[in-house]
């Protein structure tokens, strides 16, 4: 039998005696779960094979140490997290934050020359449920009130895209915002088709984003330990939830229903995605 590798523990067994309770790729990979018996207080020996590299105990631990390996494999799934890349070096991933800002601008300089494009383009429930105009759902995302309006929407909208596109990457980022932005407009319009709804503006867009990061956020946590995972998914669906709070569900002529929708969408669709920097 070849020499055993072992812990500095004192013990009366003899390689003959013991148990095996895993076989690894590699001396690191067995090392790592020798810490698992370790931390039972209890030796180990690691023995290379043809099959791998064995990680053997005594007897009399053999089952407490094999479901406490299992607990380990069961914990390590997921982790650990993939990093988020930084955008430093990507210039689309701020390029077409700006791009977008400047769009929002210049749409709300044509509201102010052709005024009828605000009526036109404005989210009216009635409009996209009975006249079947479903475009609104997404023309409204670029419509603005007044230039107090459209400004607070513009900054925002830099900082909150260019962390949707460093996260999910550019591709990716505008898709999972488009689509929860565009689903939440249209569930809005079906929700109140019996009233007169009638709803403009990017906000719905930018909690989107911020639902996408919050929902991101979440998936991690729920990936990162299995035994604690709602724990784990409360931290970050609470700070989402409080931002939320915060501003998008005060102040006057705030559309706290397009803020809230918009944020459950894009969670429902950042937990869903995987990221990517691309």
């Amino acid at each position: 039998m070849p020499d055993l590798e072992t812990v500095d523990v004192a013990t009366n067994a003899t390689p003959e005696d013991l148990v095996e309770v895993g076989t690894y790729d590699s001396i690191r990979a067995a090392s790592l779960r020798g810490l698992v018996v370790l931390a039972m207080r209890q030796p180990y020996w690691l023995l290379p094979s043809e099959r791998g590299v064995r990680l053997l105990v005594e007897p009399a631990i053999a089952g407490a140490a094999r479901q406490q390996l299992q607990c380990f494999e069961r914990e390590s799934v997921g982790w650990p997290p993939r990093p988020i890349e930084s955008w430093t070096g990507r210039p689309l991933h701020l390029v077409t934050p700006l791009l977008w800002s400047f769009v929002l601008l210049a749409v709300f300089r044509a509201q102010e020359i052709r005024p009828e494009l605000t009526t036109a383009g404005a989210l009216d429930a009635a409009a996209v449920t009975s006249r079947g105009e479903w475009w609104r759902a997404a023309s409204a995302l670029f419509l603005h009130a007044d230039p107090g309006h459209v400004l607070s929407n513009a900054v925002a909208g830099i900082f909150v895209f260019a962390a949707v596109t460093t996260t999910f990457g550019v591709r990716r980022g505008w898709l999972i915002v488009g689509t929860a932005a565009v689903a939440a407009n249209l569930f809005l319009a079906h929700f109140t088709r019996q009233g007169a709804y009638v709803s403009l503006g990017a906000s719905t867009a930018i909690f989107a984003g911020l639902g996408a990061l919050t929902g991101r956020a979440a998936r991690s946590s729920w990936q990162a330990n299995a035994s604690i995972r709602w724990q784990n998914v409360l931290v970050p669906i609470g700070a989402g939830l409080t931002l939320l709070a915060l501003y998008g569900a005060g102040g006057l002529r705030i559309d706290v229903g397009a803020h809230v929708c918009g944020f459950v969408a894009g969670l429902a669709l950042g937990f869903a995605s995987l990221s990517s920097n691309r």
